[in-house]
């Protein structure tokens, strides 16, 4: 059932004290999947995907595996697209996504799958290793998605619009196991929410897209994005809690959201270098992005 318009109409008023009472720029979204309510902030506003564009690579990847032209045990280098996947969804792991984008015919595949998929607004241009080499803008256009634009990919990923079932539920598997960013979409959230997310992390950028699944079985597709500021992570966990317990018509959201302008630091970014070798390397150097 559809939320009324005067919930919806709180709820976004909600996000938007939050958004706007904390330093920093926001960009949030999210969707009913079932009633196709929709709730957004600066949500025609374009921000850095950051690693969570590696949703779009695994979509175009097992949308071959869908066509008969890949399977997921096929050999990339020493590795397989299945263990690639993984360690690029799960681990964020840097040079898995890029031998996966060199698979698939470079970034301009990605982006003509977006296209294909009638997905207008986020784009991919880059690989992550050109990405982090390029001087650091976070107003480039490049490797941007508003945040509508990422929930449409959500929406068509979650719908069977875009993947057949047993692909989409190997990504949700993959997606529900993401062992980056806890302190963001997760951060704040009940212990019976199911959580499916990719986070994406740059200097100065954090960002976190994915489900939220209620005990009832509903699902929330949700995207926040967030650049400058000192507490990122902070609101986007308060921002999620406030979606949660408003489509769910918890009574907390109110309370979450007077907190708008006093998040605490107990949430605050993670950007540091990642051992040399771990999730966050590039080719064995540490990089300080894309967690």
């Amino acid at each position: 059932m559809a939320q009324a318009p005067a919930q919806l109409q709180s709820l976004e008023q909600r996000l938007a004290a939050l958004a706007t009472e904390n330093p920093g720029e926001y960009g949030i979204a999210a969707l009913d999947l079932t009633s196709g309510a929709m709730v957004a902030f600066n949500g025609d506003r374009p921000f850095p995907m950051a690693s969570t564009v590696k949703v779009a690579v695994a979509a175009a990847y097992l949308s071959e595996v869908d066509a008969g032209r890949r399977t997921l045990d096929d050999p990339i280098g020493a590795s397989t697209a299945r263990v690639l996947m993984e360690a690029m969804i799960i681990h964020s792991d840097n040079r898995a996504t890029d031998m996966l984008i060199a698979t698939l015919g470079g970034p301009s595949a990605i982006d003509s799958w977006l296209r294909a998929h009638r997905l207008s607004g986020i784009r991919a241009d880059r690989t992550i290793a050109t990405l982090l080499s390029d001087r650091r803008d976070l107003t480039d256009v490049r490797d941007s998605s508003t945040p509508t634009a990422m929930l449409g990919l959500l929406r068509a990923i979650d719908s069977g619009e875009a993947l057949t079932p047993q692909s989409r539920a190997h990504l949700l598997d993959l997606m529900r196991r993401c062992a980056t960013g806890t302190n963001r979409i997760r951060g704040l959230l009940p212990p019976e929410a199911r959580v499916e997310h990719k986070t994406g992390t740059l200097n100065g950028y954090t960002g976190d897209v994915g489900y939220l699944t209620y005990p009832d079985g509903r699902r929330i597709a949700v995207v926040f994005f967030a650049r400058g500021g000192s507490n990122r992570p902070g609101v986007i966990s308060t921002a999620a809690r406030a979606i949660y317990d408003g489509f769910g018509g918890g009574g907390q959201a109110a309370g979450l959201a007077a907190q708008a302008g006093r998040v605490q630091n107990a949430y605050a970014p993670i950007e540091r270098s990642a051992p040399a070798g771990s999730a966050c390397s590039l080719g064995g150097q540490a990089v300080q992005a894309q967690c």
